[in-house]
């Protein structure tokens, strides 16, 4: 799964602003994407059934986000580009027992 055509579909949903695609160890599966959100300014973050349901009208059900983690905004690296490397480690230091649920760092 390629992490910016999932980017380019949750972009598209009203409440997102901005958002990055990451992968995330997982026990079962080995990895799965994970997508983290900058809420658009006047609407609240949107849910992580919200985001799934706005991506599965054009992804394939394997390629939608099994979380979601939503931030102020999303870390750059010195070349202005999405540091994917610090969003990995965030969305690993966020991820809690319970898989499949939003969170905030």
């Amino acid at each position: 799964v390629h992490p910016l055509e999932v980017e380019a579909v949750l972009a598209t949903h009203p409440a997102v602003a901005d958002v990055a695609v990451v992968a995330r160890p997982d026990d079962v599966m080995g990895e799965v994407g994970v997508a983290v959100v900058v809420a658009g300014a006047r609407t609240p973050a949107p849910t992580l059934d919200e985001l799934r349901a706005h991506g599965a009208t054009v992804l394939a059900h394997h390629k939608l986000p099994e979380d979601l983690v939503v931030v102020d905004a999303l870390p750059l690296t010195a070349m202005e580009k999405v540091d994917r490397r610090a969003l990995e480690s965030a969305v690993r230091d966020a991820a809690g027992p319970k898989a499949g649920s939003e969170r905030s760092p």
